[in-house]
């Protein structure tokens, strides 16, 4: 986190001087120059609480995203669990974010006073939330707010692929301890400032690894040891098809997901104080949109010519890998360049998809390939667009498999041999919507199908 300098009254005028000069006659290098460093301080911190804001509830409009997404892509019989899940991990990944999360990720971060459990000594929030602080150049609950749901994102990974086949409690316990624990681990190892960043010169700029393949990896576990659904795949190798119950409301959630993106990748800027950093937030909305729409083109087309027939589910994961994959550094590369970086994010979905079939892991709305396996991508091609080193990004990726595949392996067993996880195969029939919340999304059709 960076801080802003602090700025006089004096320092304000220089900014309305050199705004009413620049509307009568061209501006110079040196005017440009003085309006940069003199939006700072109390005008600073304003724009960058802003930006942290903004940023903030774009990216918990994603969550809505995700929970369309899934409810779209699941069969009917199940889809208001999926509705549950992804408003219960939300609100999950917040408190345990507040309670211990926060300074697992970020230790000791801007006070000394910091304790385990929060600031101060107590959970986030007990002290200090509302107060002014010039001194970090923004809203320290901004900043909170807006590390938090990246937290809540990580679980909406592990979701959507372990859907129609999980209780509900145990899922609800694997969330708590991922969004308190496990994600917050390998957030502190960069964007806390420790080991990837000081000793690897890792590079994450929004979260290509920290965010999405660390759901991915959790994701991909989860589906190792659950299992796949009941009837996904024959004895003689044949892969059985359950068609989404509402492609409509599945677009949707992607398209909401891709405007939320520009929160996720804009608001990591961390910065709007000066005019540099209101240009680069801009230029980072460009290519995170060209990278998802490169991811479109591709998944289309590849579909067409593999399959004689578009595929409107890669399509919109082809948009959701060209998002990950641009994620770990959205400033850097060229327009062209992120077109391409997204484009190859589709490719990966089209091909990584019928690989996980023949592997027989099974993973309802294609997260493993979208999140994992494009934020695996993402994070490697750093090294040729951003300022690190591919040995630096390759260290990263596979501490972040090691760490996050071990611990989700440990809780999901430990729940495994516990309370247990799947539901009976007479539940699982029926579906988890009359199972398990006796609640239907659509009664007069999901009944006994």
């Amino acid at each position: 986190m960076r801080l802003k300098p602090f700025v006089t009254v004096a320092g304000l005028a220089a900014v309305v001087t050199a705004t009413s000069v620049s509307a009568a006659v061209p501006a110079t290098d040196a005017a440009a120059e003085a309006v940069a460093d003199a939006v700072g301080g109390g005008t600073a911190y304003i724009l960058n609480t802003l930006l942290f804001l903004i940023g903030g509830f774009l990216v918990m409009w994603m969550a809505a995203g995700f929970a369309m997404l899934e409810a779209g892509l699941v069969r009917s019989k199940n889809t208001s669990t999926q509705c549950l899940k992804n408003i219960g991990l939300y609100s999950i990944a917040g408190l345990m974010f507040w309670v211990i999360g926060y300074n697992i990720a970020y230790p000791g971060f801007g006070d000394d006073s910091l304790g385990l459990f929060g600031m101060a000594g107590g959970p986030y929030g007990m002290q200090g939330v509302g107060e002014a602080d010039l001194d970090t150049g923004y809203s320290v609950a901004s900043d909170w707010f807006f590390q938090m749901v990246f937290c809540a994102t990580t679980a909406s990974i592990v979701s959507g692929t372990v859907a129609e086949r999980v209780k509900i409690v145990p899922f609800f316990i694997f969330v708590t301890v991922l969004t308190g624990i496990i994600y917050p681990v390998v957030v502190s190892w960069e964007w806390g400032g420790g080991y990837l960043d000081s000793v690897w010169g890792f590079s994450d700029f929004a979260g290509s690894t920290l965010v999405h393949s660390t759901g991915g990896w959790a994701a991909l576990v989860g589906a190792l040891i659950i299992g796949s659904r009941a009837g996904r795949y024959g004895a003689d190798g044949k892969v059985n098809v359950f068609p989404g119950s509402n492609i409509p409301l599945a677009t949707l959630g992607t398209f909401i997901l891709w405007l939320g993106w520009f929160g996720f990748n804009g608001a990591s800027q961390l910065a709007m104080g000066t005019v540099g950093d209101a240009s680069d937030v801009s230029k980072i909305f460009v290519n995170t949109n060209m990278a998802a729409a490169g991811g479109v083109v591709v998944a289309i087309v590849l579909t067409q010519l593999r399959y004689k027939k578009a595929d409107v589910t890669m399509a919109l994961n082809g948009a959701l890998a060209g998002l990950v994959s641009i994620t770990a550094e959205p400033l850097a590369p060229s327009v062209g360049q992120s077109i391409l970086i997204g484009g190859i994010g589709g490719a990966i979905v089209v091909f990584t998809v019928p690989l996980l079939d023949k592997l027989k892991i099974d993973d309802v709305v294609g997260a493993i390939p979208v999140h994992l396996v494009a934020g695996i991508w993402g994070t490697l091609i750093v090294a040729w667009t951003g300022d690190a080193t591919f040995v630096g990004q390759l260290v990263g990726v596979l501490l972040t498999a090691v760490w996050v595949s071990a611990a989700s392996a440990i809780v999901w067993l430990a729940l495994k041999y516990t309370i247990g996880v799947r539901p009976t195969a007479e539940e699982e029939q029926i579906g988890l919507d009359q199972a398990e919340i006796g609640v239907e999304a659509y009664p007069e059709f999901a009944r006994g199908t």
